[in-house]
C-alpha cells in the first residue's frame, strides 16, 4: 500500500526558513505529480503547491508564491518544499500526496501521512 512521510518541520520565528521532506513508497513516486496541502487549526485543506512528474513545472498558491519553492528527486522517491521568509498564517500541519486535477490520484487516495507541523512565531 502507499505510504507518504512528511518531516522537518518545526518552530521557527518570522522570516525564518524550514524544509520539507515528502518520502512516497508503495506507488511509482515518478509517475505521478505531487503536491503540498496545509491545513491550519480550525481550519480547511489549503493546496500550497504541485509539481509535474520530471518537476519541470511547478503551481503556487498565491498565499506563498515567491517565498516556497517546491521541487522533487525521483531517484529518492523525495519530494520538497524549501520555506522562506515565514509568516505566522504558514502555521499549520503540512500533508504531501499525488496530485490528480486537484486530488489525491487513485494510486493513493485515502493514504496521507501523519504531516508535520510548522509553527512560525512573531
Amino acid at each position: 500500500e502507499a505510504q507518504l512521510l512528511e518531516s522537518g518541520g518545526g518552530m521557527v520565528q518570522v522570516g525564518g526558513s524550514l524544509r520539507l521532506s515528502c518520502v512516497g513508497s508503495g506507488f511509482t513516486f515518478r509517475r505521478f505529480n505531487m503536491s503540498w496541502v496545509r491545513q491550519a487549526p480550525g481550519k480547511g485543506p489549503e493546496w500550497i503547491s504541485s509539481i509535474s512528474t520530471g518537476g519541470a513545472t511547478t503551481y503556487y498558491a498565491d498565499s506563498v508564491k515567491g517565498r516556497f519553492t517546491i521541487s522533487r528527486d525521483n531517484a529518492k522517491s523525495t519530494m520538497y518544499l524549501q520555506m522562506n521568509n515565514l509568516k505566522p498564517e504558514d502555521t499549520a500541519v503540512y500533508y504531501c500526496n499525488t496530485y490528480c486535477s486537484g486530488y489525491p490520484c487513485p494510486a493513493t487516495r485515502g493514504y496521507w501521512g501523519q504531516g508535520t507541523q510548522v509553527t512560525v512565531s512573531s
